[in-house]
């Protein structure tokens, strides 16, 4: 008996989810140990391993829309294992590495694997219209454990093995990433039809980037990825420092923190979506990351203080982190969606970049504390871009074959339908892509209108 298709959607997303989260885990396990274990290499330098800890963002933001444009053309699978070589072989180098060069080498490397792109390009490829935000989420959700796990795992592996253990670790699920594409993951012929929700398009990059609610968004995910990369230059060494805490016990620290944060985040993401105060939530985490890194910055340096100063920044980061895809892709316009995520996730690694080069530098020069208040700057300035912001519509996308029918005929048929708020038919692509009010659609009435 062969499987239905919502339970090979399933296996599916969950195969594609865990490839995800291996790859991202990997990435961010270095992040709570790379300051402290650093010091050992040569040539170390705060600055320099701000820039080891940053580095695989510069790599990922420039690679990661080429990457997704080449499995257009030479299919999803070929691309994904050849960037998780790239990745496993950036985590060998730094493995072997003992010079803090020979460390920003192989994280360049690893974030040289720009997988991002085409895994999501997959997941549309094998998922249906109607599930595909439920699939998204689910790969949302397996990077928010990854992130969990890795700053409880990253302490408890560095204890044992240092840095090198935690990238032979990183190597190691590389390949148990390869064995998930070629063996659980069903292949799929490279296809244009879904090119627009799939991934970046040349064509639409400048259009996208004219679009200021957008651009918002992407400088937010910018400032939040720069403030936990540059945050994580110097929260290691408070730790382990004023606060006296082993290195190899900060779990004891990162695993109630997160778990708290993400209990008490979640009624204001209920809030946000469900009864659509979307703007006054997203406007309130900034508030509070800003504040709760103030707060890291002027308290003293008594473990009560800085628990609850990193309760807030974890909880305020979950939520944004949550919120942010949500809004990107209520505001994409119809058939930009894949062009505005592909512009949002090169502005997050750039910003994970410049966090942590920028991180280092000022711990070198200036010290703890101008790192923090660097951190708040940033914060600031995002939120008196963001608070302009126009509420969100909460539209979802849809899209639906062309089959041959006439724009006009299409256009002409959906005009007396009340959710759908914009309509975009691309003949080149036998594609209708349709902006839909999330909550008030009917799938079952545009399929009737549009002879599906």
């Amino acid at each position: 008996m062969s499987p239905s298709p919502s339970s090979f959607e399933r296996r599916t997303v969950s195969a594609l989810a865990s490839l995800y989260a291996f790859r991202m885990l990997g990435l961010f396990m270095v992040l709570p140990v790379l300051s402290l274990y650093g010091e050992s290499y040569t040539g170390a330098s705060a600055a320099l391993l701000g820039l080891a800890l940053g580095a695989y963002g510069a790599s990922q933001a420039l690679l990661q829309i080429p990457f997704g444009v080449l499995s257009d053309k030479i299919g999803r699978k070929p691309v994904i294992v050849g960037g998780l070589l790239i990745f496993i072989a950036g985590s060998v180098i730094a493995a072997l590495a003992d010079s803090v060069w020979g460390l920003i080498i192989g994280r360049l490397l690893q974030g040289c694997g720009a997988i991002a792109s085409a895994v999501m390009a997959l997941v549309t490829d094998l998922t249906a219209d109607e599930n595909r935000t439920k699939a998204m989420a689910s790969i949302g959700a397996s990077i928010g454990v990854s992130f969990a796990l890795a700053l409880v795992l990253g302490p408890a592996l560095a204890g044992v093995g240092g840095l090198s253990l935690i990238f032979w670790v990183t190597a190691a699920l590389g390949l148990v990433g390869i064995y998930v594409i070629l063996f659980l993951v069903p292949s799929v012929a490279p296809s244009v039809k879904r090119r627009r929700e799939s991934g970046a398009v040349p064509q639409l990059l400048l259009q996208t980037l004219r679009n200021k609610e957008l651009l918002r968004l992407d400088l937010g995910i910018f400032a939040l990825h720069f403030v936990l990369m540059a945050s994580f230059v110097v929260v290691p060494v408070v730790l382990s420092g004023p606060l006296g805490l082993a290195r190899a016990d900060h779990w004891l620290v990162y695993l109630p923190l997160l778990g708290f944060s993400f209990i008490a985040m979640l009624p204001f993401i209920i809030i946000a979506e469900k009864r659509r105060q979307m703007k006054p939530v997203f406007l309130l985490a900034i508030s509070l990351i800003g504040v709760s890194l103030a707060w890291l910055m002027l308290v003293p340096k008594g473990m009560l203080w800085w628990i609850i100063g990193l309760f807030g920044f974890f909880m305020a980061f979950n939520l944004l982190e949550a919120t942010l895809p949500s809004l990107v892709s209520k505001m994409a316009p119809a058939g930009s969606k894949g062009t505005a995520t592909g512009i949002y996730s090169t502005a997050q690694f750039a910003g994970a970049f410049c966090g942590g080069a920028l991180g280092g530098l000022v711990l070198q020069l200036a010290g703890v504390f101008w790192v923090l208040a660097l951190c708040v700057l940033v914060i600031a300035l995002w939120w008196l871009a963001a608070r302009p912001m126009a509420p969100p519509k909460y539209l979802a996308s849809m899209l639906f074959p062309l089959a041959g029918r006439s724009a006009e005929d299409i256009e002409a048929k959906l005009a007396g339908v009340e959710a759908v708020a914009e309509v975009l038919v691309v003949p080149s692509e036998d594609m209708v892509y349709l902006k839909v009010d999330s909550a008030g659609v009917n799938r079952a009435e545009i399929n009737q209108l549009l002879g599906q």
